[in-house]
């Protein structure tokens, strides 16, 4: 699917532009081949020295997470890389989260989906870091949620050597977390007082985990 595309194809093949590029956020387009819409994130927009640095390592690192989750029920295909420069990834019929509580609220049904995705997502040994934004978990028509933008995920066999290993764990706990916050926004009142508490709770390891773990998120995020 999509084999022929070329980045220079930009201008005549894109159906839609979801995102311009800036100095450090690659473009995001739509491209439709024989019926079939793809996503398509680009760098080979940006500045010469930061796309053959930066956008060539988190292409490479998103393609990575993407083939250890093919299969997946919930995570986008990879369709395939261009040129080292551009993911090609299916298109989910459906809506990111941003701000969609104002329009509705999420029914029980889609948080356990969600449980079981973030559970099977880390059973493959990923950790996504970057689901507390709301843009990043998709509804899809179907009613079920589908997790994108893959560039900030870390593995854990990246992260075995302690404290290593604690990070990787505080990741994983914060993707659960993230559920949590969504389910503060659409339907608080079914939280649990273990749920909170959790959510809540800061030991002071924890906090150093936190400490480290946000400015590790900072760096990742300013890329993608």
């Amino acid at each position: 699917m999509f084999d022929t595309l070329k980045l220079s194809d930009y201008p005549t093949k894109n159906s839609g532009i979801l995102r311009a590029s800036s100095s450090t956020r690659p473009a995001i387009w739509i491209v439709e081949e024989n019926g079939v819409r793809a996503v398509v994130k680009d760098f080979s927009k940006n500045k010469l020295f930061f796309r053959n640095t930066i956008g060539r390592f988190l292409i490479w690192r998103e393609r990575k997470a993407y083939r250890k989750l093919r299969g997946i029920s919930g995570v986008p295909l990879l369709y395939r890389v261009i040129d080292g420069l551009a993911l090609v990834t299916e298109e989910i019929p459906g809506r990111n989260l941003e701000n969609l509580e104002k329009e509705m609220k999420l029914p029980d049904a889609f948080f356990e989906a969600m449980k079981k995705l973030v559970t099977h997502i880390h059973d493959k040994g990923l950790a996504h870091c970057d689901l507390k934004r709301a843009p990043n978990t998709l509804l899809g028509d179907n009613g079920l949620p589908y997790i994108i933008d893959w560039a900030a995920s870390i593995s854990e066999k990246e992260f075995m050597i302690p404290p290593l290993s604690l990070i990787y764990r505080r990741f994983k706990l914060d993707d659960h977390m993230a559920i949590t916050k969504l389910k503060l926004r659409h339907s608080p009142e079914t939280i649990s007082r273990e749920e909170i508490s959790r959510y809540n709770y800061r030991s002071w390891g924890e906090r150093l985990i936190r400490a480290i773990r946000d400015r590790l998120r900072e760096v990742l995020q300013k890329a993608v």
